[in-house]
């Protein structure tokens, strides 16, 4: 076999069902290899930032490396984008990019440039494959770096003059790993934190999700701690599903970027003395903004240590898997008596109102899902109030890209989904804005005829840039803008247009959308004034 097709070879070894990619002339053997394998799809996109995008999904959504493919030059640098969200937002992600061959790549030549060094700064790992017999180790490190705790992308580097030379190694067998349990002496000092403790309060992130979907556990071993302590528990927007919102010690997502909103919304985390961080990264919600004097201790529960930040008072730090760490606190700490969670009418003032209140938005869209369906969330003013008012029953059903925060990661985002999670109905969540972004892929979710459903809230405008000008400046300027008829534009890709005309219009049109056998966008006026409200959101 030549290199390419080894390169293919270690793919399979790894798993690889798909590989999203967009050919070029410096990855004509790595594509024809691809091409060949039995084992592996190659999903050819529109645009290589989509194809990232749906690499990144792909991986969040199966703990294994979601893998894109480019070509050299402005290929590589279409995927940065995405590959940059996968390693801020903790997502696994092999990223393969061709290059011009090795006689060329010291000196000015067509289309190159030092991609390892672009993509240096946003990947945990990156190398070159030049020498043939190499090429099993590069690729089993890069998948082997992509996956470990904490998750993010990896590149690997294929020169197309390597690529045709002829190889005779064969792939790495491939290692699991499981972090070990925490030290005895951690346990105890954390039990003695929790159990000392006043005004406990539970913060869960991302890690939670993440080790749930490697297959370890942590999700139960979540639910039963909250079980056993009746400690309040909140959740960053990306750990959604991780507690269960019908259970009552669940409290509202926390995420805002504005100092003091999600205090003001949430009393128990403003007030408590202790808070237990569970799997949370600091890169989804920064501790200076739930802990802005320091006052508050923390109790680290993850499997990495805690890092560095002067609003993060690590008290104790428990570093393990999670889920044997959560089984060996709980039966040690005091049940506490059960705290009444305020509830609120997710449809109350505007109910009837059109162009529709975003709240009743995501009341229908919720209303029309079930517990297990998937939704992936664009970027803009939509995500906040999908993470706020969207209850989440089960781990990996609301993805949110809220490290990075790229817009127009949802339509990509859900044709992976869908690929990977074909048994569940999944919806790409957006903002006209995002939306348009790589609007490109609904001829790739056509072609493929995956059954997703665009929901896109159409107010002309981007909704958080205008909402927090008018705060900050008390004026707005340079965010408006004109969007295309999106029911004709459904027609013109020969999919699925739904136009809503009134709010109560609006379930019917996700349900026959839903029902479709193949993609569909329903577009949904929203009232934009209503985003003034976005730091009220509970």
């Amino acid at each position: 076999m030549n290199v390419a097709e080894l390169v293919v070879a270690c793919l399979e070894n790894e798993g690889v069902r798909h590989v999203f990619a967009l050919p070029g002339e410096e990855t004509l053997a790595l594509g024809l290899a691809l091409e060949d394998s039995p084992k592996i799809t190659q999903v050819i996109v529109r645009h290589e930032q989509g194809a990232a995008f749906m690499a990144d999904v792909a991986g969040r959504l199966t703990s294994y490396p979601g893998v894109c493919l480019a070509t050299l030059g402005p290929g590589a640098t279409n995927l940065l984008t995405g590959v940059a969200d996968a390693t801020l937002d903790g997502a696994p992600l092999v990223a393969l990019t061709g290059q011009a061959g090795l006689e060329r790549i010291h000196k000015h030549s067509h289309q190159y440039v030092d991609v390892r060094g672009m993509f240096a700064p946003v990947v945990k790992w990156g190398a070159r494959i030049e020498l043939p017999d190499g090429a099993p180790e590069v690729v089993r490190t890069a998948f082997r770096m992509a996956r470990l705790e904490r998750p993010g992308a990896t590149h690997v580097e294929l020169p197309e003059d390597v690529a045709e030379r002829d190889a005779d190694a064969a792939p790495i067998a491939v290692r699991r790993t499981r972090h070990p349990a925490a030290r005895d002496d951690a346990v105890r000092a954390a039990v003695d934190a929790i159990n000392g403790a006043s005004r406990p309060i539970l913060l869960v992130g991302n890690g939670v999700i993440r080790r749930d979907a490697a297959g370890h556990g942590a999700v139960a071993a979540l639910r039963a701690f909250v079980a056993k302590t009746r400690l309040p528990a909140t959740h960053t927007f990306m750990a959604k599903g991780a507690i269960d919102d019908r259970d009552p010690a669940s409290r509202p997502a926390v995420g805002l970027q504005r100092p003091g909103a999600d205090l003001a919304a949430l009393p128990e985390l403003a007030q408590a003395d202790v808070v237990v961080c569970v799997g949370y990264d600091l890169v989804e919600w920064a501790p200076a903004l739930w802990n802005p004097r320091g006052d508050k201790r923390v109790v680290h529960i993850d499997s990495r240590p805690a890092e560095i930040d002067a609003s993060y008072v690590v008290a104790t730090e428990v570093v393990g898997e999670i889920a044997d760490s959560l089984e060996a606190l709980a039966p040690l700490l005091t049940t506490r008596p059960a705290s009444p969670r305020v509830r609120h009418d997710r449809r109350t003032a505007g109910d009837g109102a059109f162009p529709l209140w975003p709240r009743r938005v995501v009341a229908d869209l919720r209303a029309a899902l079930g517990d297990e369906d998937i939704v992936i969330c664009d970027v803009g003013a939509h995500k906040v109030w999908l993470s706020r008012l969207y209850p989440a029953y089960a781990p990996n059903t609301v993805i949110v890209a809220n490290g990075f925060a790229p817009m127009g990661i949802a339509l990509p985002g859900a044709i992976a989904a869908k690929l990977v999670r074909p048994e569940r109905k999944v919806v790409a969540f957006s903002g006209d804005g995002g939306f348009l972004m790589n609007v490109q892929e609904l001829e790739t979710a056509k072609r493929l005829g995956v059954a997703i459903v665009c929901v896109v809230l159409v107010d002309g405008r981007f909704g958080v840039i205008q909402a927090n000008q008018q705060r900050r400046f008390q004026r707005t300027g340079g965010v408006e803008f004109t969007n295309p008829d999106l029911v004709q534009l459904a027609r013109a890709f020969g999919i699925r247009g739904e136009a809503v005309a009134s709010a109560d219009e609006l379930l019917p049109a996700l349900k026959r959308a839903l029902d479709a056998d193949g993609p569909a966008i329903v577009a949904v006026p929203i009232d934009p004034r209503e985003n003034a409200k976005l730091g009220d959101v509970l």
